[in-house]
């Protein structure tokens, strides 16, 4: 997946800086403005003291760092709150030590004071403390959250898998036993049918392990298929189909629409009378439009096989899994229609 461009390091790194450098830079801001307001200027600040506070606004950079990737997350996170104080306590007799240090050798107008130390350090300890505190917490929650995203990706590809790979088996058994239909009756259509079956293992084959296929090849899929049907059951059914209408330069999952003709086929020939499928599908505007309707016989119950159900079901979840709130998928049953209207937002 293509990393987003506020997700770079170099993104992040220039984040940081920019804060640090606003934070440190902001008393100098405000005592510009506060001069700028008296009627005399304040005492100008000495090259000494300014080296001094850079100094320590490194320490203050590093405690946050040093806060949010080493001590909140081996300590708090592990519940070892004594070692957590210690080091704090540690840090900031530290900081004293150093404090002292540059003070005397940077600072020469005026004398290192205890009280002044923790008098000008408790403010900006508590709040770099509860800043590390809180940015060390929130990477926590996004690595946790992106840990499970990619788990629910995981499962979603895994599930996606097992879906497709259940789709070539059914289909097959469907059209091998369209073929021995065809081999008993000794029909002139076998051999063309076997033609047309070929093209269609060839595109299960070669083309159906993508993650998308050009709509134009899903088409010719599902045309190849009509075809081998209408061979099959000849003027038994009254076929109509209509895929005229169709900017056919999308891309679209592979043999997702399959499986409502091949459920059409099943239910709407055979015990129906006056057997009649209709099939549209519409491609235009990133929106696809496929229906299929089919007539059937309330009053017969089929004889269903262990197969029977894998089709729609499978094509429903793919659906769910695949396009989510981007898809409308509407089933009814109205008199002796069975009608499938599906709408795919391809954009």
């Amino acid at each position: 997946m293509k990393m987003m461009w506020y997700s770079k390091k170099w993104v992040s790194v220039t984040v940081h800086a920019v804060a640090w450098i606003a934070l440190f830079l902001l008393p100098f801001l405000l005592r510009t403005s506060y001069s700028n307001n008296q009627q005399r200027s304040s005492p100008s600040i000495g090259t000494g003291y300014v080296y001094f506070y850079s100094v320590t606004c490194l320490f203050w950079v590093g405690f946050f760092y040093l806060n949010a990737f080493l001590l909140f997350p081996q300590f708090i996170l592990k519940k070892k709150l004594l070692l957590y104080v210690s080091a704090q306590v540690l840090f900031i007799a530290i900081l004293f030590f150093l404090h002292w240090i540059f003070f005397l050798l940077l600072v020469s107008d005026r004398s290192f004071m205890a009280v002044n130390f923790f008098l000008f350090n408790l403010f900006p300890y508590l709040f770099i403390l509860a800043a590390s505190t809180a940015y060390s917490m929130i990477l926590d929650k996004i690595q946790n959250d992106k840990l499970v995203q990619e788990k629910e990706n995981e499962n979603l590809k895994t599930e996606l898998s097992f879906l497709r790979s259940q789709v070539s088996p059914h289909f097959m058994f469907n059209v091998l036993n369209n073929m021995v239909a065809l081999a008993r009756k000794q029909s002139a259509q076998l051999e063309p049918s076997l033609i047309k079956l070929s093209s269609l293992m060839r595109y299960m084959l070669y083309e159906a392990d993508e993650d998308k296929v050009p709509l134009e090849k899903e088409i010719e899929y599902l045309q190849s298929f009509i075809d081998l049907q209408q061979q099959r059951f000849g003027k038994n059914v009254k076929l109509n189909v209509s895929i005229n209408d169709t900017d056919r330069n999308y891309d679209i999952e592979p043999m997702l629409l399959i499986p409502f003709v091949e459920n059409a086929f099943k239910h709407g020939a055979g015990l129906v009378e006056d057997a009649q499928i209709d099939i549209d599908l519409r491609a235009k505007n990133n929106l696809l439009q496929f229906s299929v309707r089919n007539k059937y016989n309330r009053g017969t119950e089929e004889i269903k096989d262990k197969t029977s159900g894998i089709g729609l079901t499978n094509a429903k979840r793919r659906l769910n899994l695949l396009y989510g709130k981007n898809h409308t998928l509407l089933i009814n049953k109205n008199g002796c229609w069975f009608t499938i209207s599906l709408q795919l937002n391809l954009h």
